[in-house]
């Protein structure tokens, strides 16, 4: 179709959630988690959740097509209290859940600081999806996108909303670049093109410490929202 106009990638959309909560408690914040199938989404939320969990109250909700199998990963590798984990099955393509018609995941956030809060933090993870995918404003407090080297080195390059607008970026599994031949300052580069300011984070989740720019950028986010 011929267009007589830029095309613009619209900004997450819909109004912000409330941020207090009917009893007059303050909610959790909410992070989103996105990106491709294979990023490594899952391990970021079991890697943060191993990280921060002596010292905050988490609770995660994950999203699956037709299954919860996120959620059951996370469940066996104990990662959190079995109450505090939460699967959603979208039935849809997963952006469609976090951004379009949020219901689901939104009732799912609210029962659970329901059930088990206060809580301190709720990561939503959504199921693995393109780079278009964002979250409602209505959702999350804010965004990470996941993506690895494995995908390509020329992903940064190609933008789209989940690379340019999300408020981290992360730039998983960087110990695989001497094997798939990913050029890593060529990914540095045109992620600073494509994101001016915002943060981008290149690192291994699972590996030593590979957590720990993340979960420092969760803790300045907390910051923020509880002062």
């Amino acid at each position: 179709m011929h267009r007589d106009h830029p095309e613009v990638f619209p900004e997450r959309y819909a109004h912000s959630s409330a941020e207090v909560r009917p009893d007059g408690r303050r909610r959790a914040l909410r992070i989103g988690l996105g990106g491709p199938v294979g990023s490594g989404k899952t391990a970021t939320v079991a890697a943060l959740c191993r990280t921060l969990r002596d010292r905050l109250a988490i609770g995660v909700v994950t999203n699956d097509i037709y299954t919860r199998e996120d959620a059951e990963f996370l469940l066996r590798s104990a990662v959190l209290p079995p109450e505090r984990i939460v699967g959603v099955e979208t039935g849809a393509c997963p952006h469609t859940a976090i951004r379009d018609d949020i219901s689901a995941n939104l009732e799912a956030v609210e029962d659970l600081e329901d059930a088990v809060g206060p809580l301190d933090l709720v990561l939503v993870e959504s199921g693995g999806d393109n780079l278009t995918a964002t979250f409602s404003k209505g959702l999350v407090d804010a965004q990470i996108f996941v993506i690895d080297v494995a995908g390509g080195d020329d992903i940064p390059r190609k933008g789209g909303p989940g690379v340019t607008t999300a408020d981290l970026l992360v730039v998983n599994k960087t110990d695989l670049a001497p094997h798939v031949g990913a050029d890593l300052d060529r990914m540095a580069r045109d992620a600073a093109a494509q994101r001016g300011a915002l943060p981008v984070v290149f690192t291994s989740v699972t590996r030593g410490d590979g957590i720990a720019p993340v979960a420092a950028w969760i803790g300045e986010r907390l910051t923020a929202w509880t002062a």
